[in-house]
């Protein structure tokens, strides 16, 4: 099950730990990708919270942490080859994994219907 947000990141759950990022939507819009900044492992985030960035030949954007928690591994794949978040934004070329501290926090993003919906 993937939840979404009005950011366009998308946060997929397994157990306590959540794996996270961008949707497709999001990756068109940025065009080709060139640099991925993620955080460290170990670091805390809070909802909502400036978590990455992404930098493409139209522009940079922050990515934003959806949930609350602590980073427990992050896609050095797409450090080394950002043009990944480009051709696969819904699988391969997720973000971070994050230890989950309030598992309610999902509640308030949006299903796969209402978000396709939303990014009409």
């Amino acid at each position: 099950m993937k939840k979404f947000t009005e950011d366009h990141e998308w946060v997929s759950v397994d157990g306590d730990i959540a794996t996270i990022g961008i949707t497709a939507h999001a990756a068109e819009q940025l065009g080709d990708v060139v640099f991925v900044e993620l955080p460290d492992v170990g670091k805390s985030f809070g909802q909502k919270d400036e978590m990455a960035v992404v930098e493409s030949v139209k522009a940079a954007s922050d990515v934003y942490a959806p949930i609350s928690g602590e980073i427990v591994e992050i896609n050095n794949d797409i450090v080394d080859e950002p043009a990944k978040v480009n051709e696969d934004p819904d699988g391969a070329a997720w973000f971070v994994k994050i230890k989950l501290s309030d598992a309610s926090e999902l509640d308030k993003l949006m299903d796969e219907a209402a978000y396709k919906e939303f990014a009409k």
